[in-house]
Formats: structure tokens, sequence, C-alpha cells
């Protein structure tokens, strides 16, 4: 009997345990979270499971890989350098701090820096909602050197964030303007809703703006806002709870074709 090798993965917080041959070739994997077993040579399960066996954790459904969906498909074609989905909250940020570093005897904190703080602590909400069937891409470029800071795709539609960073500030919105603390107003609403629009001309669907206030010590909203939700930070997991209009196929149509960067490139 040949002698198999299991290696355990992650891979986008999933873990995943490899079968290999001696040789290295890969001959079945074990999906922890999704509770399954993939064997690609059926002759050699039984050989699978013994290997697999101390890293079982319960009921396993054990079997030849599911066929690939039409978006799956799109996934594997897509050349690394175009797919956004590795793309860290902030990413855009973050490439630019290590290209340009702060000084060290700057007095003033970094502006990105603060900014960096905002996206990371908005794109970490937005993860958590993957298991509720929500997609998220992060730090999504835009031509002309905008960028979407998240996009959230899931069963209540599809999202377009600003992360705004407000710590210990007092904001007032008065649509289009937001003011943080004693700072001049910007047109920051304005601006959400026309990279919404891109995006929405972009994946062909209705794309809603979302300014999520970081940190705030207080949100003041003066009179309507117009097509625009404005949320604390710490009530942007309550969007998981909405539904009824994207189905999950859907929902990975509409992520497979957003993180393509070249979707982009027709805004």
């Amino acid at each position: 009997m040949t002698e198999l090798r299991v290696v355990p993965t992650w891979r986008h917080g999933h873990e995943r345990y490899y079968v290999l041959l001696p040789d290295g070739r890969n001959i079945a994997w074990y999906d922890r979270e999704a509770g399954r077993v993939n064997v690609l040579k059926d002759a050699r399960r039984q050989e699978v499971l013994r290997a697999l066996a101390p890293y079982l954790t319960g009921p396993v459904t054990v079997g030849a890989p599911p066929v690939p969906t039409g978006a799956e498909l799109a996934r594997l074609a897509l050349h690394p350098d175009d797919d956004l989905a590795p793309n860290r909250p902030g990413e855009a940020l973050i490439l630019a701090l290590d290209r340009d570093p702060t000084p060290v005897r700057r007095l003033r904190t970094d502006q990105r820096r603060r900014e960096l703080l905002a996206e990371q602590a908005v794109g970490d909400a937005l993860d958590r909602m993957e298991p509720a069937g929500w997609r998220t891409l992060h730090s999504v470029p835009l031509p002309g050197g905008g960028r979407l800071h998240h996009l959230l795709i899931g069963p209540g539609g599809v999202f377009a964030f600003h992360a705004l960073h407000a710590t210990k500030h007092r904001v007032r919105v008065t649509d289009p303007q937001v003011t943080i603390g004693r700072t001049p107003p910007e047109p920051v609403l304005g601006r959400l809703r026309h990279a919404a629009d891109r995006a929405c001309l972009a994946l062909t669907t209705e794309v809603h703006a979302v300014l999520a206030v970081v940190a705030a010590t207080a949100i003041d909203i003066r009179g309507a806002l117009r097509e625009t939700r404005v949320l604390d930070d710490t009530d942007v997991p309550s969007l998981a709870s909405l539904a009824g209009v994207c189905k999950p196929t859907d929902i990975e149509t509409l992520y497979a074709l957003a993180r393509d960067r070249r979707t982009w490139l027709r805004t």
C-alpha cells in the first residue's frame, strides 16, 4: 500500500487538508468547514479516509468534487493580477504607506493612518457577514485614481461603502456636505454617490451608497438624505438582516464580475 501524506493549509480563513501521493500529486482534500472530502481517485477512497481519520471532526460527505458553477469557472480563468478578491481592507493605503512611510520625527499623525484604521474597522465588520451569505471586496480601483473603500454584495443587494474616520469628533451631515468636528465641510456624499453610480454602470445592477462613520462621538443628520445611508460603524452588521433582492446564484455571479479588475475599466 502506498503511503499517503496529509498537508494542512489555510487560505482566506478556510482550513483544508490535502492528501498527497509520495510524488507530491494531490488525490483528495478535506474541507473542514464544509464537512466534505473530495476524492479525485475513487479507487483509493478508503486509503484517503484512513489517512484523514485523525483530522476529521464530524460527519463528512465523500465524493468527487462538485461541478464548478459559471462563477467559479470565471474565477479560475482570472489572472492573479486582475483578481481583487485578495485585497485587504485599506489595501491602497497600506501600499502607499509602504512606498512613502510617515517621517519618524513628524509631530502630527499621518492622515493616511487614520483613514486606514477606519477602512480596516469597516472592512472587518463586512467580512464577518460572510456566513450570512454576503461577499465583500476591498479597495476597488476606479479609473482616474479613485476607488471604492468596500463593495458589499449579498441577499439585500449591492452596497458601495466609504469609511470615514471621525474618532472623538462630532459629525454633522447636511447632504451632500459632511463636517467632522471643526474642519471645513466636504461634499463626501456627492462623491460617494458618484462612485456608487460608477459601480452601477460596471455591474449593470443597482448599487446603494453607504457612509460608515467610525468612532464618532455623535452623528448629526440635518435634513433628508438622497439615496444614501449614513451608519455608525457599529451599525454596519445590521445590513446582514436585509434580504429578498439577490439569490445565491446572483450573488456569486456579481461577485465574480466585481472581483475582475477589468470590469471597472468601463466606468
